[in-house]
């Protein structure tokens, strides 16, 4: 299976372990993005994964698919021209203290890209699977417009596609999100979310559950499953499911709903975070993953919810775990014990 995966690669500049940014006057610099963090995954998995962006033709963007490149991810199908790298900055949180995330990705190469630049029939030359996020027509009105092609060219090839409706704030308002996004859903086959997201892009709210104080209704959940299924046509649903303590201690699991079937859960993992930014999208890679290699609901989502709770114990955005290394934590009690 081949599975293409469509976004902005960005430049990550974060202050040093739980300072706080320019409490040191040096920044780590690693590159990520919610498209290409899916990539990486898949590319560890042993899947034949490819990314498709555009950056600038200077060394920030070669460095940048340089770094997909090291994983093993194809990036052949990407290009460049006029613009800037996007960029974002990321103050860690503990405790009490959120973490802090401040974009700079306007006029970004991609989000200044033209639909007419985008070949598709090539591009999905021998693609299986097509991945791309909310954030992609967020950036720009030529996404919304390019998104939307790329869906029309895949489902006219039979290519199964899934969206991570990752709905930012910081980019888009969630007036604008639900005026595009059930727009582009009726494409989509897979559908991926927080606790959040399909309320903020869809406008189809869970009850009795509270973001902000971890309070979360499950059986709701199945309910948002059920009308995105309905509404829009969906085989499967799945959800993150996270109990925010603290920025230091999170409760985490998830949901695989699939239209036919009904709702599977995964068991519940509490987590020391490390870097929880990348762990919707390490979740995201594990699930098509799964789902491509045949795994049943139960052993699919139990996969994702695995590897995204290994991610969060991870410095970066990419998630650097293996098959063995997620079947570890799904076969054990998940208690750290050393490895000899």
């Amino acid at each position: 299976m081949r599975v293409l995966s469509f976004g902005e690669i960005l430049l990550r500049l974060g202050a040093p372990g739980y300072t706080k940014l320019f409490q040191r006057d040096v920044l780590d610099a690693t590159f990520c993005g919610g498209e290409a963090n899916v990539a990486v995954s898949l590319a560890n998995y042993g899947v034949n994964s490819q990314f498709l962006t555009v950056v600038p033709d200077n060394i920030i963007g070669h460095a940048a698919l340089n770094s997909l490149r090291y994983f093993g991810v194809d990036v052949s199908k990407s290009f460049y021209r006029e613009g800037r790298m996007g960029l974002y900055y990321l103050e860690k949180g503990a405790s009490q203290r959120a973490s802090k995330v401040i974009y700079d990705r306007k006029n970004s190469s991609i989000a200044m890209s033209q639909l007419n630049e985008y070949e598709w029939s090539s591009l999905f030359e021998g693609v299986d699977w097509f991945h791309w996020t909310g954030i992609n027509p967020a950036l720009s009105n030529n996404l919304i417009e390019i998104c939307e092609e790329a869906c029309k060219e895949a489902k006219q090839r039979n290519i199964t596609i899934s969206c991570d409706l990752n709905y930012r704030k910081n980019l888009w308002e969630s007036k604008k999100a639900q005026a595009v996004m059930p727009h582009l859903m009726k494409y989509v086959d897979v559908c991926i979310a927080n606790e959040e997201d399909a309320d903020k892009t869809l406008g189809i709210r869970a009850t009795n559950t509270d973001v902000e104080s971890g309070v979360l209704n499950k059986e709701s959940y199945r309910w948002v499953a059920n009308e995105i299924c309905k509404k829009f046509n969906c085989k499967k649903v799945a959800f993150t499911l996270r109990e925010s303590n603290s920025a230091s201690r999170n409760g985490w699991s998830g949901m695989l709903y699939d239209y036919k079937n009904g709702a599977t859960y995964s068991k519940h993992y509490d987590i020391d975070i490390v870097d929880r930014v990348g762990g919707g999208d390490s979740f995201t890679g594990a699930l098509i993953y799964s789902l491509i290699s045949g795994l049943s609901d139960k052993n699919a989502i139990e996969f994702a919810v695995a590897a995204s709770c290994l991610k969060q114990t991870i410095e970066g955005d990419y998630n650097r775990v293996s098959v063995d290394d997620v079947n570890k934590l799904v076969n054990s009690c998940g208690n750290g014990r050393v490895e000899r």
